[in-house]
């Protein structure tokens, strides 16, 4: 994520030397040398985070900035400079919403990893305004920027165009249905239906005719037609979660429907054809499956056409602060709230934790925070204890 820096101080080389430090780090330097500089600079927008020298020779106190942004929602996090090294002038800044308090000589390293922790802050805001802004209120997919993410939205664009058979795999709470139904709606079959099914949540008893349907006497109790989610589907997508579940004789039957594009109903003698694009996903290691003879080979193949690997959460860390944003626009538009910052500590506690239940885990978490803050800012303690704690169950 670029993120741009305003380097307030009346001291030349000081904002030279580091802001020729910080660009080569990959940030975006503007420059001011008075308030008034750097009113004008925020007011242009140009600064995610402001570093504020306290003495300016030119333009007064360096900490009127401080307190003069200090009832804006999303004012820029401050990183307090000053040569003089008092103690009660930090603690006052700290206390008025200062992101952090250095002394001159500025050690770099420690000044570009409180950059870095800012940054978290910075992008979970930009994507809690972004979403406040956006006209697609029911957006319920977040991409993030991690080159694991980037890659899994490449093939799900291709698969989207193509229309061919997606296997999506990962672990529980992931994304896959969430996934899914983000590649239904960027293809050219987002006018149609999209069915879904949960192969582990039916028994295996009636899984054939939820999918095929069956007609009107084929078993006691069918007293009339119906179909199947493969015919309701027809022109458009059908999501298989937990295929894995499905039993060998059903995966024979599946295969023989997707490589023939037509099916029988239980108890039916003719064919009916379909146009389906099948979406399978599965949180189970379908290879190893196939090893065991407890899936089959050939249907792993056919639905493996493109096969998207949703990453946990635990390896997109850096994702955190861009779903944490979107969770918050979600929460607030649903419950009334106006929760729109994040407290450094909370945002540490989140970026540590590695949520064995991943997106899903966060999401309730987040859902939590939201009925336990008290004002506009979650704090650690609004964070269930596992979080806190670093102890996942």
């Amino acid at each position: 994520m670029g993120i741009s820096i305003l380097i307030v101080d009346d001291e030349e080389n000081f904002r030279k030397f580091t802001g020729e430090y910080l660009g080569l780090k990959g940030y975006e330097i503007f420059e001011a040398e008075s308030l008034t500089q750097a009113r004008e600079q925020l007011r242009q927008g140009n600064g995610d985070l402001v570093i504020l020298d306290v003495n300016l020779e030119q333009g007064g106190y360096g900490l009127n900035l401080l307190y003069e942004t200090a009832h804006e929602p999303f004012r820029p996090p401050m990183i307090v400079i000053t040569g003089q090294g008092d103690i009660d002038m930090a603690v006052n800044a700290m206390k008025n919403g200062a992101h952090d308090f250095m002394s001159k000589p500025v050690q770099l390293e420690r000044l570009e990893q409180s950059i870095q922790r800012a940054a978290e802050i910075i992008q979970m805001r930009k994507e809690l305004m972004y979403f406040r802004e956006s006209s697609r209120p029911d957006i319920k997919f977040v991409v993030g920027a991690t080159p694991e993410m980037e890659m899994v939205m490449k093939q799900a664009k291709l698969a989207s165009e193509s229309s061919v058979s997606v296997l999506i795999t990962g672990e529980t709470g992931t994304g896959k249905e969430v996934l899914a139904r983000f590649i239904h709606q960027q293809g050219p079959r987002k006018s149609k239906r999209f069915m879904d099914i949960n192969m582990a949540a039916i028994q295996p008893t009636v899984a054939e005719s939820e999918l095929f349907g069956y007609e009107a006497g084929a078993f006691t109790g069918a007293e009339k037609k119906k179909n199947g989610l493969l015919h309701e589907a027809d022109d458009g997508i059908l999501f298989m979660d937990e295929i894995s579940s499905m039993p060998m004789d059903m995966q024979v039957k599946l295969l023989s429907a997707l490589e023939n594009k037509s099916f029988r109903r239980v108890g039916g003698t003719t064919d009916i054809k379909v146009d389906v694009q099948v979406i399978a996903a599965s949180n189970r290691d379908l290879s190893k499956m196939m090893k065991e003879g407890t899936f089959r080979d050939d249907l792993y193949y056919r639905l493996k056409v493109v096969n998207i690997d949703l990453p946990p959460l635990r390896e997109r860390k850096a994702d955190i602060p861009e779903l944490v944003g979107f969770y918050i626009n979600k929460f607030n538009r649903e419950r009334g709230r106006n929760v729109n910052n994040v407290s450094p500590k909370a945002m540490e506690a989140l970026m540590k934790y590695n949520f064995p239940g991943n997106i899903r885990e966060l999401r309730n978490a987040m859902e939590r925070a939201i009925l336990f803050c008290n004002g506009e800012t979650i704090e650690l303690n609004d964070l269930p204890a596992d979080i806190i704690l670093n102890k996942p169950r």
